[in-house]
This record gives C-alpha cells, structure tokens and sequence, in this order.
C-alpha cells in the first residue's frame, strides 16, 4: 500500500507521472493550436482601389478603401522596373518584342543563305497544302450554304427558326473559310515568290 505523504511529495517535486506529462502536453498543443489564430488577427486588410494594405493610412473611408472581410489575400511580389541598380539582365531575360519582330539576330546566330533557302520552300510548301485544304474546305462550306438557300432537312421547314439557324451556322462556316484563305495567302505572300493569288 502507497502512503498518501509519498503521493503528495511526488507531487510538490512536479513528478507526479502520468498526470504531469498529460498536462504538459495539453498545455503545448493549445499554445501551438492558439497562437496562428492569435498572429492572424493582427490588423485588418484593405482594399483601395487595386490595391490591398494592412496599412491605409488615416481614414481610409474617405479614400475609398473597404475593409476585406473574409478570404485570403496572396502577396505576388513584383520585380522593379529598369531591371536591377547595375542595370545588367540576367542570362535568362527575355528578349524585348522589337529584336523578335524585327529579326535581329547575334552574328553567331545567323543562318546561312542556302539553309534559310530550304527553310522557306518547306514552308511554301506546308503553306501551299493547307492552301488547298482550306480552299476544299470553303468549296464544300458553300455549296452546303448555297446561296443561303440550303435545301431544308426533314425535321425543318424553310420557315422554321431551326432552319434559320442552321442557315446562319452555314454563313458563319463559311466566312471562316474565306477568311482562313485569305490568312493562307498573305502569308504565301509575306514568303516572296509564293502564289499570293
């Protein structure tokens, strides 16, 4: 049999067994539950105009800013216009539009004449196919249209909204067509020497 003076010293010395590592543990699993909450009620956020701020200022109502409620807010930082304070581009900066559209090229990049020759009669040739894809594919569209008057189905009368829209799905394929050509050309036509037509 334990005496109740032993149980009671266990105690007073803080090596009361089961019971103190119970209490401890629950004591660290609410600090560590309670204290995201506690940081995350820190300060309201803001939205002014486009932007958001934990910040707004004095009177922020007068700016037009709203308290948000709810939701979270993700923070994208941005990089600083005119590049970095040395003003160098890192190796893998994207080229600016301007030396794309134009083609300039670094003298090592250059393509000699008689592969860009090749080059351009592979995509003549790919161009002169979907040429005459898409020139089938406008025949077919209007001879299926014909002339707006296509031949109604047997569900349809000529009368019939279902008709009409049938009509104008027919139109719009092939105004798609015609425009797909025309596309076709003008790029044979930006080729040089290509059928422009």
């Amino acid at each position: 049999m334990v005496s109740h003076d032993r149980i009671d010293a266990q105690h007073r010395r803080g090596t009361g067994g089961m019971w103190g590592w119970f209490t401890t543990s629950l004591l660290g699993v609410l600090c560590l539950t309670l204290a995201p909450a506690a940081a995350a009620q820190g300060g309201a956020i803001w939205r002014c105009g486009n932007e958001y701020t934990n910040q707004p200022g004095p009177n922020p109502a007068a700016r037009g800013c709203r308290e948000v409620q709810g939701g979270n807010v993700t923070i994208v930082e941005g990089t600083r216009p005119g590049g970095g304070q040395s003003g160098d581009k890192p190796a893998n900066a994207p080229v600016p539009a301007r030396a794309v559209a134009s083609g300039a090229r670094a003298p090592s990049e250059r393509v000699e004449p008689e592969q860009q020759r090749q080059r351009d009669a592979e995509a003549r040739r790919i161009l002169e196919q979907e040429l005459r894809r898409a020139e089938e594919r406008l025949q077919r569209a209007r001879a299926d249209y014909a002339d707006g008057r296509p031949p109604p189905l047997a569900t349809e009368n000529a009368d019939t909204a279902a008709y009409q829209a049938r009509v104008q799905e027919l139109r719009a394929r092939v105004e798609r067509a015609e425009a797909d050509v025309a596309a076709i050309r003008r790029e044979m036509g930006r080729l040089g020497g290509a059928d422009g037509r």
